[in-house]
């Protein structure tokens, strides 16, 4: 019969605990898949953003041998953003392990260390959590304002880096004459205005814009007889004849890649307005990081942020539970916020 004592056993140490979630193949989240964020595992706190504010002039024409024009240097900025915390707790009791015995092949350490593994990272399990904690900061991130999970603003990047947030475009959807190419002329000026914002961070033939659009919005760009009429004749207007239907799938029209975002099923804790688009750029060098600092422990000071803590704690006084704990110190950050579009359907 296992007992408490068990997991004093190295297994339960927080770097055995690392190894084995690393091993493991955590629930899918569209924007951490999607590799747009670059990570920055740093050894502090704070994360500094420098950026130059070059600015592009003509050169008047002069004489041979007289002195060449002067350029200036341009204006340094440094900003600090900090990382936030994300910790959350699940507890196993005395209780729940003591009919646990070996069986087979099978030690009563590997039972015991399978039911941690299933409270970290199982189908309830915290990493669970996490990962929608990071997906809604991500979602966010790439609207220009990373909220908290009750709404609050954890950063806004729009204010940090003395930008106006770009009005919303109306994309014109029940303009129904494809004729008029309203929907096209709506993608031209999304991708003229993202690559005038750049500042560097756009490479032609490499970047490109990816929208991410509410249930409304994506139904009635599907439908738009501009969009259908343009893919009629493509091996493409296979997928507008799905009988199963194109939803939470995406396709490229206009030069931009649209993605019916599926969030949360409630549509509120993670998710986009139903009549919204989101645009942001897609290989864009810098545009997005996903920074990560160490956590708030001694064996943890100075040393490069992981994505996750894992932890075992005991309860020393009455030897009756231990906590599994999982802590992150994330903070995805918009180093381009003038990039991020959005738009309403109509």
């Amino acid at each position: 019969m296992a007992t408490i004592d068990i997991f004093g056993n190295n297994a339960f140490s927080m770097t055995t605990l690392l190894e084995a979630m690393s091993e493991q193949e955590y629930q899918p989240s569209f924007l951490r898949n999607r590799g747009i964020f670059t990570p920055r595992r740093v050894r502090t706190e704070t994360v500094a953003i420098e950026s130059k504010e070059g600015v592009l002039s003509l050169i008047k024409t002069s004489e041979r041998g007289a002195p060449p024009v002067a350029g200036g240097a341009g204006k340094r900025k440094i900003r600090d953003f900090r990382t936030v915390r994300i910790a959350k707790s699940d507890r196993i009791t005395a209780s729940e392990i003591s009919g646990i015995r070996a069986f087979g092949s099978e030690t009563e350490l590997a039972q015991v260390q399978t039911e941690v593994a299933d409270r970290l990272n199982g189908p309830s399990g915290l990493m669970r959590d996490v990962e929608l904690t990071w997906e809604n900061m991500m979602l966010g991130a790439v609207q220009g304002i990373v909220v908290d999970a009750d709404g609050d603003i954890i950063e806004n990047y729009f204010s940090a880096f003395g930008v106006t947030q770009p009005a919303e475009i109306d994309f014109d959807l029940d303009n129904a004459d494809p004729a008029s190419g309203a929907v096209r002329k709506k993608c031209n000026q999304v991708i003229r205005t993202m690559q005038k914002a750049a500042k560097g961070a756009w490479v032609p033939g490499r970047t490109m814009v990816e929208a991410i659009v509410g249930d409304n919005f994506w139904d009635d760009l599907t439908a738009h007889p501009e969009v259908r009429q343009t893919y009629l004749n493509t091996q493409q207007a296979a997928e507008l004849r799905n009988d199963v239907g194109m939803a939470y799938e995406e396709f490229t029209y206009g030069g931009i890649r649209w993605v019916n975002y599926r969030g949360t099923d409630d549509g509120s804790k993670v998710a986009i307005g139903t009549d919204k688009a989101h645009f942001y750029p897609v290989n864009a060098p810098g545009a997005f990081l996903m920074a990560f600092s160490p956590g708030e422990f001694f064996d943890t000071i100075n040393l490069p942020g992981q994505d996750v803590y894992p932890m075992i704690i005991p309860d020393e006084k009455r030897n009756a539970f231990v906590d599994v704990e999982l802590y992150s110190y994330p903070l995805p950050i918009a180093t381009r916020p003038a990039m991020l579009l959005r738009a309403k359907r109509t």
